[in-house]
């Protein structure tokens, strides 16, 4: 089965922004991590953002969230805490950011990535977690993160119907 989620569309189309960061804190209750004001505010706007987001796109909306200037170390030190917790993930071809599917099972996480417009989708889908474990274990390596990408072109904008791009 493959369940997906587009980055780009609205929080009120993936579900409401409140219950998801409520779910993401207890989430974190239960690991015994604390999601910090700074680390639930960087969600949140990742949440709202509805697209992949860099470092140095984030960094102006959390200030204005926040009501304060922060330093880049401090936005990179929330986004640390937040991947390690699996909340989010990085589309390490755009070095940009992105909320997760499903933060509370960890898995692989195939993203399918538009070169046109830079919608991210998550693609979630068990047969290519066992098949990459299956191959990992036969091979006897040890894996520190997995990350699959495919860029191409998405739907929308193969039917002209994308926003320009970001």
């Amino acid at each position: 089965m493959v369940a997906s989620m587009h980055v780009t569309e609205s929080p009120q189309a993936i579900g409401p922004t409140a219950a998801k960061l409520a779910a993401a804190v207890s989430l974190c209750r239960r690991r015994g991590v604390r999601l910090t004001t700074m680390r639930r505010r960087l969600l949140d706007v990742l949440l709202q953002a509805g697209r992949p987001l860099g470092a140095y796109q984030l960094k102006p909306l959390l200030e204005v969230a926040l009501g304060r200037r922060l330093a880049p170390p401090t936005v990179y030190r929330a986004l640390r805490f937040l991947l390690d917790q699996g909340l989010i993930a990085r589309i390490e071809s755009r070095s940009a950011f992105v909320p997760r599917v499903h933060p509370e099972d960890p898995h692989t996480g195939a993203f399918l990535v538009c070169g046109r417009c830079g919608d991210a989708t998550e693609v979630d889908n068990r047969a290519l977690d066992r098949l990459i474990a299956g191959d990992v274990a036969a091979l006897g390596f040890h894996v520190d993160r997995a990350v699959v990408e495919l860029e191409g072109t998405c739907g929308r904008c193969l039917s002209g119907g994308a926003d320009p791009p970001h």
